[in-house]
């Protein structure tokens, strides 16, 4: 086993032993920072021209996203999960148009607006 396989499963064994243990609030967390993460490995392989990683980086990433709207509860969320809602819809929009336009810009645009959503949430206690 080479040393990246040897760390991408030390990872995977690592993430599953923290979402087993981890509370709601801990879990919606764990998915901001893999956004993030994503996002920042997408911009990297654009960089350096691998559009194959770098197109499913950002799929992950839209995942993600995807994962956080649909944990939305409109019912007791009401108008700020709508605007949650309108965000994410609009990270996903910019994500597809980045990986088509190959703009690393837009790939930082959705970042800030994760990073800016993701320091809410962390200021709530769990």
């Amino acid at each position: 086993m080479n040393a990246y396989a040897a760390m991408k499963q030390y990872q995977t064994v690592n993430v599953n032993a923290q979402v087993t243990e981890a509370s709601p609030h801990r879990l919606i967390q764990m998915l901001f920072e893999g956004g993030l993460q994503r996002l920042a490995q997408a911009k990297g392989a654009m960089e350096y021209g691998n559009l194959a990683l770098k197109g499913e980086l950002i799929g992950k990433a839209m995942g993600i996203i995807g994962g956080l709207r649909d944990a939305l509860d409109s019912k007791k969320g009401g108008e700020l999960a709508a605007n949650l809602d309108n965000l994410y819809s609009f990270m996903l929009q910019r994500l597809s148009l980045a990986n088509i336009k190959n703009d690393p810009a837009m790939l930082d645009e959705v970042a800030k607006l994760l990073r800016e959503v993701k320091e809410g949430w962390d200021a709530i206690q769990a």
